[in-house]
Order: structure tokens, then C-alpha cells, then sequence
């Protein structure tokens, strides 16, 4: 089993990658101190793995809340189930939320956590490539608004996460190929060496080969426990964890929640910060296309949506967390491995590297 550790004193957690670990039962329950839970999955995962979940649990109180299944649940009435299920059953302040599921799970379930009783312990399983390599770790939690992505939330760490890729099994391929975005995009914000290591492993990855996921999603956890030690609260290095986030939630946002799954919206963003960066000077013609061969190689999108205009995607993006005193703060590369965070653009850059995108 590979352990990593997110730093941050205190409250520091460790991150748990390997097969079966969904039936080592005493994994679980040493990272819970009270003496209830409530799991919160959702009508996809629950069949698959809540039994096993609840029987890790042994004789300590739980109860389960079953979400529907979909970015576009993701929002605030969805989120007072839970809430309703921890107020139902008297669950105190020293119970834990157990998050089984994949980004729109964690999310809820930790934005859950940070809130009720202004704050209970959490443990993340994320059962989904792009939760296991990036949503679970962190502790960015929250809910979608009507007229933003995520902009409902609280910062708020798990006690644990527990990363079992045995449950890559069962995720759809379109799933997979979602996730692959999230690894990419370490590749391309600061590991070159690994960006070489995706274009010359993405169809082991793309077949479930276990070794090449194992290392994959280590990598990934590796590089983002490091940036969150680092900068916990976004103020300055974490920021980079958004390449190709502005443009693909602007993307998620404008065709409606669950059209495009995270991933593939991050996928098409990506490939649009790299057209711009490309359109600024600020990278090679030869990066910009690798950054793109191995996007559609991941069977992700990699242009974005024809049905949305310039006008559409700067409304969408001027309501992002990145803006800063009325300012637009994006991700843009200077080669593979070099990304930046910058306002210094101008409006037409950010005009052509759209049209440019479609």
C-alpha cells in the first residue's frame, strides 16, 4: 500500500492508494474517533459499494443518505438531504461523514461537513479517477450555483483518504477518460517528465492497466499534497491547480450542469489556455500541439463547444473564484511543465484564443 501524507501540522492526513482496501476494516475505523457515521454515496456507487463501506464499520451507528447521481444535483437543495439525514438520526458534533462517491459526492459530503454543527470529522473514498487524483484531496468542498461553479463552499480537510482502485473497475470509460484530465494537468503545471511518461502510457492507462494507474494516481496525489501543504488556501502556488478550470467550468456552467462531465470540460480548457498561451508568445507552436495530441489521445475534448460564443464564455468566466478585485486571473503555460498565473493579457488575447478554440 502507498501512503502519502498531507502536510499541514496539525491537521495533516494521509492518503491511501492501493487494491482491496475496501475490505481492511481497521483502515477505516482508526480514523474515527466518536462513535456514529453517516455515509453519503449516491444511486450509482451505493449498489456497488455501500455494503462493503457499512460492513468496515462493524457495530458503530450509521446510517446512509443516497444522493442522485449528477453534476446537476449538485446544488443546495440536494445538499440538505444530508443535512436531513444527520438532523434525523441526532447525529452530534463528534460524528464522522463518510464521502463514497466521486467529485460531486466529496464535494457535498465535505461541504456537509464544514457546515453542520459549524463542523464534523470527514474521510473521503473516492471511487472515481478524478476524485482519487484530485476532488478528494484538498479539502475544496461545495455546491454549484445557478450563475457559477463552485462558488458556494468552505476549505475543510478529511481525516483521511482512502483510495481503493479496485473501484476503477466498474467507472464507464467515458468516466475514465475524465479523470485523465486531472492527471494530465499536473503534467502540465510543473512535471514535464511526467507529462512524457502520459504520452507514452495513456493506452495502458486508457485499458485499466493497474500498475500504470497505481503510479498515475500516485504522481497526481503526490504533486497536489505537496501544493496544498504549500498554499492550503489558494493565495498563490495552489492557483495553479486550475489550468484549464476557467474556460471548462464556463463550459459546464453555459451547457448546463452535466452535459460535459467535469473532466472533459477541463480537458477542452486546457487545450484552450495552451491556444492562448501559444496566440501570447508565451508558448512553442510544438508544446501547444503535444498539449493537445495527448488530450484527444485521453478521448477527451479538446475544442470547445460550437453552440458557445466569445461572449458567452467571457460573461461565464467573469463569474469565477479567479477574479480579484474585478480582475480575471487565469492559468497559462510557458511550455510544458512551466504554467502561470496571470492577469497580464489583454481582452483581445482572451477574445481570439476563444474563437481560435472553437
Amino acid at each position: 500500500m502507498t501512503t502519502l501524507t498531507v502536510d499541514l501540522g496539525e491537521r495533516s492526513y494521509p492518503i491511501y492508494i492501493d487494491t482491496a482496501l475496501l475490505g481492511q476494516n481497521d483502515l477505516l475505523k482508526q480514523h474515527i474517533s466518536g462513535n456514529s457515521a453517516l455515509i453519503v454515496s449516491n444511486e450509482t456507487v451505493a449498489p456497488l459499494y455501500l455494503e462493503k463501506v457499512q460492513s468496515m464499520l462493524g457495530g458503530l451507528k450509521h446510517e446512509a443518505v443516497i444522493l442522485p447521481d449528477g453534476e446537476k444535483y449538485k446544488n443546495l437543495e440536494v445538499l440538505n438531504q444530508i443535512y436531513d439525514g444527520l438532523l434525523r438520526n441526532r447525529f452530534d458534533r463528534n460524528t464522522t461523514i463518510i464521502a463514497l462517491g466521486g467529485g460531486v459526492v466529496g464535494d457535498m459530503a465535505g461541504f456537509a461537513a464544514a457546515s453542520y454543527q459549524r463542523g464534523v470529522h470527514l474521510l473521503q473514498i473516492p471511487t472515481t479517477l478524478l476524485s482519487q487524483v484530485d476532488s478528494s484531496v484538498g479539502g475544496k468542498t461545495g455546491v454549484n450555483h445557478a450563475l457559477g461553479k463552485n462558488m458556494i463552499g468552505a476549505f475543510y480537510q478529511p481525516k483521511a483518504v482512502i483510495a481503493d482502485t479496485d473501484t476503477l473497475d466498474t467507472l464507464p470509460d467515458r468516466e475514465l477518460s475524465a479523470g485523465m484530465a486531472e492527471i494530465i494537468k499536473y503534467g502540465l503545471i510543473c512535471n514535464a517528465d511526467f507529462f512524457s511518461w502520459l504520452e507514452q502510457n495513456m493506452p495502458a492507462l486508457l485499458a485499466r492497466d493497474k500498475k500504470a494507474l497505481t503510479y498515475a494516481i500516485e504522481v497526481s496525489c503526490r504533486t497536489k499534497a505537496e501544493v496544498v501543504a504549500a498554499d492550503e488556501r489558494e493565495s498563490g502556488k495552489r492557483a495553479l491547480l486550475n489550468l484549464g478550470h476557467t474556460f471548462g467550468h464556463a463550459i459546464e456552467n453555459g451547457l448546463g450542469y452535466g452535459q460535459w462531465l467535469h473532466g472533459e470540460a477541463v480537458g477542452a480548457g486546457m487545450c484552450m489556455a495552451a491556444i492562448m498561451s501559444e496566440h501570447m508568445g508565451w508558448m512553442d507552436k510544438q508544446d501547444k500541439e503535444k498539449t493537445i495530441r495527448l488530450i484527444e489521445q485521453a478521448k477527451l475534448p479538446s475544442k470547445a463547444p460550437d453552440s458557445m460564443t466569445s461572449e458567452q464564455f467571457l460573461k461565464l468566466m467573469s463569474v469565477d473564484k479567479k477574479v480579484l478585485d474585478g480582475v480575471l486571473r487565469l492559468v497559462l503555460m510557458k511550455g510544458i511543465g512551466k504554467s502561470v498565473v496571470t492577469d497580464e493579457y489583454k481582452a483581445d488575447d482572451l477574445r481570439t484564443a476563444i474563437k481560435l478554440s472553437s
